[in-house]
This record gives C-alpha cells, sequence and structure tokens, in this order.
C-alpha cells in the first residue's frame, strides 16, 4: 500500500499541468481518450522513439498508459485502448509493443497475458519515497 503522502507527492511530480503539456506536446507521444456518453471514462498515451521512458526493443511501441476511470472498468473499454494502442503499432511497422505493469496487479498482468505479452525483466518504479517493482512486458508482432 502507497503512503499517502507518497502518492500525492507522485501525482504532483507525474501529472503536474507542465509536465503534461509537455508529454502532449511531443510528437512522438500520442494521447487518445474514450468517451462513454460524452463523459471520459479513459485514456491511452502510446510513445515511440525518443519518448519511449526506457530502450526495450528496436522498432518498438510503449504503451505508457491505458487507464479506465473505476466506474467504467470491467467493461471491455479496456479492450478498446488496448486494440487501439496495437492498431497504431501496427500501422507504424512495429516490431514489438512493451510496457511496465506493477508487480501487484495482477488483473492487469492477467490483461497483458491473454493479450500475448511476455515478462522480459523488471525495474524500480519510484513512487514518492517508496520503490515499486514494475514488471517488463513485451509482445512480438507478426
Amino acid at each position: 500500500m502507497i503512503a499517502p503522502d507518497d502518492m500525492a507527492r507522485f501525482l504532483d511530480t507525474k501529472y503536474d499541468t507542465n509536465v503534461l503539456r509537455k508529454e502532449i506536446e511531443n510528437p512522438e507521444s500520442k494521447f487518445f481518450f474514450l468517451l462513454v456518453n460524452s463523459a471520459v471514462a479513459g485514456y491511452l498515451k502510446v510513445n515511440v522513439g525518443s519518448a519511449q521512458t526506457e530502450h526495450i526493443a528496436r522498432n518498438a511501441l510503449e504503451l505508457e498508459r491505458i487507464y479506465l476511470d473505476a466506474p467504467y472498468q470491467h467493461q471491455g473499454l479496456g479492450n478498446l485502448l488496448y486494440d487501439k494502442a496495437e492498431s497504431i503499432a501496427r500501422a507504424k511497422y512495429k516490431s514489438a509493443m512493451w510496457l511496465g505493469v506493477y508487480e501487484h496487479n495482477i488483473p492487469a498482468q492477467h490483461f497483458y497475458r491473454k493479450k500475448g505479452f511476455k515478462r522480459i525483466s523488471q525495474h524500480i518504479y519510484q513512487v514518492g519515497d517508496d520503490p515499486q517493482i514494475d514488471y517488463l512486458l513485451i509482445k512480438y508482432l507478426n
């Protein structure tokens, strides 16, 4: 469990308006928002080239974020966002997709395993003073 102070500091830093503006303005990152009845239910962020948070594979697309607001989870909407990411990767002739997933996020790990991702490594993902482990997953595209 993440301490409230660690989470507050993480959110203030990672989702600061200036940080998000730079991410949105980066031509190698793309954001897509999923609307349900005119409400934002979730979003997707993908990165290519130097926008990727790590170099995991040659000619790859990073699926950095698939987030759904709680009321919209477990309705198959994550599949729509995932399918968008994979269609972008294929349209850009990427040979792989990769992502990081929190070691304790078992539902997400199952979701990505069903999509064909395999664990290849792990890294520390710092949340405030709390070092968290993210598993690094990859899916090779044919």
